[in-house]
């Protein structure tokens, strides 16, 4: 059956609706923090830099003992708990600001709980998807995920866009804040039983309610010691972050010495997001065809060829094209890798480590990207946007050789114990 077509059941189809509406409402409210700085309180390059690098990255540190904690607690309460979470910090950027209150500091605080909350949830809904969805299915169920992320991708901003000149950029953080409510909704309405969560007792854990300081480990010390989530571990955070830090540095290019207009800038970007679509939708048929193992590696190195190309960006329509063309194809790529990545980490991960797992790969890969960002930022500042670029660009081009070329896929764990009724 096409994956396309594969039924999950209804638990899942209101998991993915919950994702969905929220998902949208995140891309809705693309950089609109960035904006109200600007905007709004006419905040200095220094200022937003901080915003952007800053709030992520304290937020992934306030995240990391959360991984444990999560671990041993039932997934959809924490899911509903932290969708409530960056539902109420989210409300009160508009308040804030309908009563003159808002300030840097203001979306700054509010950056880090939105970021811990985002790692939590993500460590929560990986964790109960597992225990939803069978094994053979986790593939088709990572692939609509990410064919969900990146339909958000082309709508979300141009609507976001719209709504901001007409309203302003508070207005879409208030939508983005509704999205999160939707979400609790539809995560409450799945209904059912959970699986009860791990018990430290029969790990010789500490008890519930009592952490130790190495339990904050775990989740880095399993992917360490497996012998190919480590390397993807290492690849795909840092290839992340690599391609991360182009973006601020490739908006300063093109809408500053190259004069792009904001709309053109918005279009370069929106446009080739579709690839992702397309690419995960061919993911489980390449799967089917080539092998899990292929396909992982083989999109993985394709994924990093592209960027160096943004070097060569230059004025006028030639520029823009090259621009959509290395970004349509990058995202066709990531599209093709993200979901057989995702299903292949679940699948390796055991049931009572998975929250713990992705908890620390999130807080890695967040803390990693911010710090890049800010030393790119720097290095653009001595050198120039367009040899920062170039420099990302080539050091991607080295990464593939972190992938576990050496080491062949283990088969996926059995979890058919662990599907819910």
């Amino acid at each position: 059956m096409a994956a396309g077509r594969r039924v999950l059941g209804r638990r899942f189809g209101w998991l993915w609706a919950a994702y969905a509406v929220s998902t949208f409402g995140t891309w809705l409210a693309f950089d609109a923090f960035a904006l109200i700085a600007v905007v709004v309180l006419h905040a200095g390059s220094a200022e937003v830099a901080l915003l952007s690098a800053a709030g992520p990255a304290v937020g992934a540190l306030a995240a990391a003992p959360l991984g444990p904690w999560i671990e041993f607690r039932r997934k959809r309460p924490v899911m509903i708990a932290t969708d409530l979470v960056r539902f109420a910090a989210l409300t009160s950027v508009p308040v804030a600001f309908a009563v003159g209150g808002l300030g840097i500091g203001w979306l700054l605080a509010v950056s880090v709980v939105v970021a811990a909350a985002d790692i939590a949830f993500g460590a929560a809904s990986g964790a109960y998807l597992k225990s939803l969805v069978p094994a053979a299915d986790l593939l088709v169920a990572s692939s609509r995920f990410e064919s969900t992320t990146w339909t958000a991708s082309v709508l979300g901003p141009p609507v976001g866009g719209a709504l901001v000149g007409i309203f302003g950029p508070v207005v879409t953080v208030a939508a983005d804040a509704v999205s999160y409510l939707l979400s609790a909704a539809g995560i409450r309405a799945i209904g059912g039983n959970e699986p009860e969560p791990a018990r430290r007792a029969a790990r010789g854990e500490a008890p519930a309610g009592r952490m130790r300081a190495g339990d904050l480990l775990d989740g880095w010390r399993f992917i360490l010691a497996h012998p190919t989530l480590r390397p993807l571990f290492v690849n795909t955070v840092l290839v992340n972050a690599l391609i991360m830090v182009s973006s601020p540095l490739l908006a300063v290019l093109m809408l500053g010495p190259l004069g792009f207009a904001p709309w053109q800038y918005g279009l370069a970007f929106a446009g080739p997001c579709v690839g992702g679509l397309v690419g995960s939708r061919l993911a489980r048929p390449l799967v089917a065809r080539f092998g899990q193992r292929r396909v992982l590696l083989t999109a993985g190195a394709l994924r990093v060829c592209w960027p160096v190309g943004l070097v060569f960006v230059r004025p006028g329509v030639s520029g823009l094209v090259l621009v959509m063309a290395v970004e349509l194809v990058l995202i066709t790529c990531c599209g093709v890798f993200g979901p057989v990545y995702a299903a292949y980490r679940l699948e390796q991960a055991p049931p009572d480590r998975v929250a713990r797992t992705l908890s620390a790969w999130s807080v890695t890969g967040k803390a990693t990207t911010a710090t890049l960002t800010a030393l790119w930022g720097l290095l653009a500042s001595l050198t120039g946007p367009r040899t920062a670029i170039g420099a990302a660009g080539l050091l991607l081009l080295a990464t593939p050789v972190l992938l576990p070329w050496r080491e062949r896929l283990p088969e996926p764990r059995p979890v058919a114990a662990e599907v819910l009724p």
